[in-house]
């Protein structure tokens, strides 16, 4: 696993143990329908079962695990019909908590977007890119007052990492490129607070993203 920051003083053991087993979900190193014993990361990581069970069930509340009855919790694998209707509600969701947040970003909050995109631009790593390209959208929506909304919309980047992350690794520099584009135009759209321009540009980039996964059946075999 990628090297780990120190975890803050004040997290609990389940907390640290749901960031260990978030990590290594989302870069890949458990994919999509690995099983997650109980009893293995508790000895691997030290601890008892009680508190793994409990970083199960927050990761379970993320959209990262399905817990099973025998105490152990599976990663979800989505296939092919499913992914497409995942990309189908992120493209309502989160153009409208685009919307809801676009009136009070910060000046602050849109130059770490900026920033966020110079340094995409700048990495030709991809599990770099994806843990950018992943601040940069949920940047753009840290204005959404719907807590219940944010929530759904992290949900949902959570069950589609593995499909973001083969899709980059098929695509390669020209599919970085259409990515870069349109960030771009949805930042300057950001920028002109043009509320009709962010969700065009935002449910496009979602539309082009599903329709192309479609083209690769490959992605979808385990």
């Amino acid at each position: 696993m990628a090297d780990q920051q120190s975890p803050p003083k004040d997290q609990t053991t389940s907390e640290r143990i749901a960031a260990h087993l978030r990590d290594a979900i989302l870069s890949g190193e458990i994919p999509p329908g690995s099983r997650i014993r109980q009893e293995e990361v508790a000895e691997r990581l030290g601890t008892s079962r009680l508190p793994v069970r409990e970083a199960l069930r927050m990761l379970e509340t993320e959209g990262l695990t399905q817990l099973e009855a025998n105490k152990s919790a599976r990663v979800p694998a989505l296939d092919r019909d499913e992914l497409d209707i995942v990309y189908e509600m992120r493209e309502r969701i989160e153009t409208l908590a685009l919307r809801l947040s676009l009136p009070y970003l910060t000046s602050h909050q849109e130059s770490e977007l900026y920033r966020i995109q110079d340094e995409i631009e700048a990495n030709d790593d991809v599990g770099t890119f994806l843990d950018l390209d992943r601040r940069f959208h949920l940047g753009t929506y840290a204005g959404c007052p719907s807590g219940e909304l944010l929530t759904t919309v992290t949900r949902l980047w959570n069950s589609t990492q593995h499909f973001r992350r083969a899709f980059m690794l098929i695509g390669g520099a020209e599919r970085r490129w259409f990515v870069n584009a349109e960030h771009r135009l949805l930042l300057d759209a950001i920028t002109r607070r043009d509320s009709v321009d962010c969700e065009r540009y935002l449910a496009g980039h979602i539309r082009r993203t599903r329709i192309q996964l479609a083209q690769h059946p490959e992605i979808f075999q385990r």
